[in-house]
């Protein structure tokens, strides 16, 4: 019994010494694991990383405690630094498309989509997949069969199904409003890719971790309402983020936060609150409103990089940088973030694509609906609509300033030049600054417009790798309700590095692997009842030879013209 006893002390002191140096231990196997991927690029082929996540009680924590214990924000560093990667998709022997036709030869085509949290999962995945299940969901009002429109939109999917590198923004891992679904993991296994995931925010406002209580409201109604946003506590998980998906195996993937975040989204965002002044109802109506339109988050915009390697991209390797900038701010603040973001790939060699929602609207936010707002915020807004409360009433957002031509002429083209006094464009700073980069071997961002190489046959700054309209760019974002041009946004974009360009402009070099026919594919995304996204997809296609197209007989007036 004595030696029984003895063995039993001795096993449980060295179990309580194991729990305390458990964390540190997991700390160390994850960075050796990632200093280990590093110094072997080979091996991140079957690269499997999967950080630790939060309980509900320490999301609470993170919320309530403005510097939490030691522990908890080394767990919340960690987690913002370290991407969840998965290559089980190469693992099971997927290969990529890498299409072919007849103006391109073969080439890989790259997807750039802001798919709005995934609150439209099942629509998402369909116009990656299924063509028929995507068709179902169209809207057979609008577009009824054999119409032109609902053609257009079904050979859309069809682009979007010979995708080989997709970038995802706004994607949520563990929130109600999706479903609790892992939705870039879902999409990837759905897809048969291999995926990349950063976290940008944890997700720790109060109507989000299902503990508001609404003192504000009457007792009735702040009853119904807690029981709309109470969630299942063992699966919030609380993560937003963005995403890679690729049929190519992912490697050397970092998760990088940007130092300079113009918005502190806990802070800033726990000071939007004002505080209730006690029985009066005005007041809890102000209340009310500021906190559906408040978001509480740990974390800040971020870069996500990755490379992939396959023979038959020039030089062997591609760099992706999947980036969310900061919307919060002034065009000033996502200036900064894409300085941080090209001196962290000032030295690569390889081609590079970057690829996101760079919020240029010109503006310190973006408008939205409060219709949106409650979609966005909760996954529905059907609930909050029919219960008349009069709480939505005269909610105070972004206001769109009628402001004449100019408005559009930089919402729809923030590319455009500057013209102090005249024609202002706070973001025009942000294209010149992309335009004269230069990466370690002397070679720039493509900024070709070229009519044989463009959709429709427009030139003009970008119109290679992200589509022209008629007056400006197809915008990427807009307001449910638009007041002509007022509302309308190019938010998002695709930026290509060729292997071989040394002028932005310089039509007579290398089209080898340059972006070619950028699409915006809103007809797809407008094809279903209230949207699939806030934001339409945007393609375009790299050739992997130098492509033979018949030059056209009509000047290119790219560089004049900016």
């Amino acid at each position: 019994m004595y030696i029984k006893g003895h063995r039993l002390k001795r096993m449980k002191s060295a179990g309580r010494r194991l729990d305390g140096s458990g964390r540190a231990l997991k700390l160390l196997l994850l960075l050796l694991a990632s200093l280990a991927c590093l110094l072997n690029p080979g091996a991140a082929s079957a690269q499997q990383q999967v950080p630790e996540l939060f309980t509900h009680d320490e999301l609470v924590q993170l919320y309530e405690q403005q510097t939490p214990p030691d522990a908890l924000q080394d767990k919340l560093r960690l987690l913002l630094t370290t991407p969840f990667v998965s290559n089980a998709a190469s693992a099971r022997g997927v290969k990529p498309l890498l299409p072919t036709n007849a103006k391109l030869g073969r080439f890989l085509r790259v997807v750039e989509w802001n798919i709005e949290r995934g609150l439209e999962y099942d629509a998402i995945k369909s116009a990656f997949t299924d063509a028929a299940t995507f068709a179902s969901l169209i809207d057979s009002t609008a577009y009824p069969r054999g119409s032109k429109e609902r053609k257009l939109i079904l050979q859309q999917v069809a682009m979007m199904q010979q995708a080989d590198v997709i970038v995802l923004n706004e994607v949520d891992f563990g929130m109600k409003r999706t479903g609790y679904r892992n939705v870039a993991a879902e999409l990837a296994s759905a897809l048969r890719m291999n995926y990349a995931y950063g976290v940008e925010f944890v997700e720790v406002d109060p109507i989000a971790l299902g503990i508001e209580k609404f003192e504000e409201l009457s007792p009735e109604d702040a009853s119904k309402l807690a029981g709309e946003i109470s969630v299942d506590r063992a699966r919030y998980r609380g993560l937003h983020g963005t995403a890679i998906l690729s049929r190519f195996p992912l490697e050397n993937v970092r998760l990088e936060p940007f130092k300079h975040q113009p918005h502190d989204w806990y802070k800033d965002e726990l000071k939007s609150v004002t505080p209730l002044e006690a029985g009066k109802r005005l007041a809890g109506k102000i209340a009310f409103q500021e906190k559906v339109r408040r978001e509480v988050r740990r974390g800040g915009r971020m870069m996500l990089t990755a490379e992939i390697a396959d023979a038959r991209i020039p030089g062997g390797r591609l760099t992706i940088v999947a980036t969310h900038l900061e919307d919060k701010c002034k065009p000033e603040g996502r200036r900064k973030q894409l300085e941080e973001l090209l001196a962290r790939i000032k030295e690569t060699s390889a081609p590079v694509v970057v690829a996101g929602d760079m919020n240029t609207s010109t503006q310190d936010s973006t408008p939205i609906s409060a219709e949106r707002l409650l979609k966005n915020r909760l996954g529905s807004k059907s609930f909050w609509l029919k219960q008349g409360l009069g709480l939505l009433t005269g909610i105070k957002l972004p206001t769109l300033l009628l402001t004449g031509a100019n408005t559009y002429r930089t919402q729809a083209d923030p590319t455009v030049r500057s013209v102090p006094l005249v024609a202002s464009n706070p973001e025009a700073e942000f294209f010149e600054r992309l335009k004269e980069f230069r990466f370690a071997d002397g070679n720039a961002f493509d900024f070709r417009g070229e009519r044989e190489r463009s959709i429709d046959g427009k030139d003009g700054p970008l119109a290679n790798s992200n589509q022209r309209g008629d007056k400006g760019f197809i915008t990427t974002y807009e307001v449910e309700r638009t007041i002509s041009f007022v509302g309308k946004f190019k938010l998002d974009w695709i930026f290509v590095k060729p292997p071989a360009l040394t002028e932005p402009y310089a039509e007579d070099e290398p089209h080898r692997f340059a972006p070619h026919f950028g699409r915006t594919l809103k007809s797809l995304n407008e094809g279903v009842p209230d949207r699939v996204s806030d934001h339409p997809p945007m393609l375009v296609d790299l050739p992997l030879g130098e492509p033979q197209l018949f030059k056209s007989k009509k000047k290119n007036t790219t560089k004049r013209r900016t």
